[in-house]
C-alpha cells in the first residue's frame, strides 16, 4: 500500500481511519523513546526514523544520498508494520523481543526478518515497542550496521 505523503502528519491523515489512533500512538511512542540523535522523516513512502547525515555522512549503502534507516512504520493493506533494522541485525535484541512479546501479547507474533506485522491495532504492545526503541542509540546502530556490512563484504 503506497501512500503519497510529504510529512508524517499527512501520511497519518491518508491511512484508513480505523488505524489512525493506533498508528499515531505508535509514532508517538517511538518519538518519545528513541534515544537522541535519530530523526523522523518520510522514508521509502513510510514514516522513518533515521541516523542523519550529520551523524553518519556515509549514509545508506544502497543509496548514500539517503540517511541510514533504523525504524520505519507503515500502514500496509492488511496490517500496520513496524520495520526495525536492529531486530534484524542483533540476535540478542531479537531474542529479547520474541520472549517479551509472548509474555505481553495474547496473539501469535507475526514477524519477518525486520518486519513486525500488527493485523489488529488493539494488539499492538505499545509499551514493549517503547522498550524496544530505547535499546539502541544512533551510535550503537552505526557500529552494528558497519559490522554487518563488513561481514557481508567478507563473504
Amino acid at each position: 500500500m503506497n501512500i503519497d505523503a510529504k510529512t508524517p502528519e499527512e501520511y497519518i491523515q491518508k491511512i484508513p481511519e480505523n488505524r489512525q489512533a493506533a498508528f499515531s500512538r505508535l509514532r508517538n511512542i517511538l518519538k518519545k523513546n528513541l534515544p537522541p540523535g535519530f530523526e523522523e522523516t518520510m522514508s521509502y513512502g513510510m514514516i522513518g526514523f533515521v541516523v542523519p547525515h550529520s551523524m553518519y555522512p556515509e549514509g545508506y549503502h544502497v543509496d548514500p544520498k539517503l540517511p541510514l534507516p533504523f525504524i520505519n512504520i507503515a500502514s500496509q493493506k492488511n496490517f500496520i508494520a513496524l520495520y526495525h533494522s536492529g531486530i534484524y541485525a542483533d540476535e540478542e535484541i531479537e531474542k529479547w523481543f520474541r520472549e517479551e512479546y509472548t509474555k505481553q501479547v495474547p496473539t501469535k507474533l507475526d514477524m519477518g526478518k525486520s518486519c513486525i506485522r500488527f493485523k489488529n491495532p488493539d494488539h499492538i504492545p505499545f509499551e514493549l515497542i517503547g522498550e524496544l526503541a530505547e535499546k539502541i542509540t544512533p551510535e550503537e546502530w552505526i557500529s552494528t550496521y558497519e559490522e554487518v556490512m563488513k561481514s557481508r563484504k567478507r563473504k
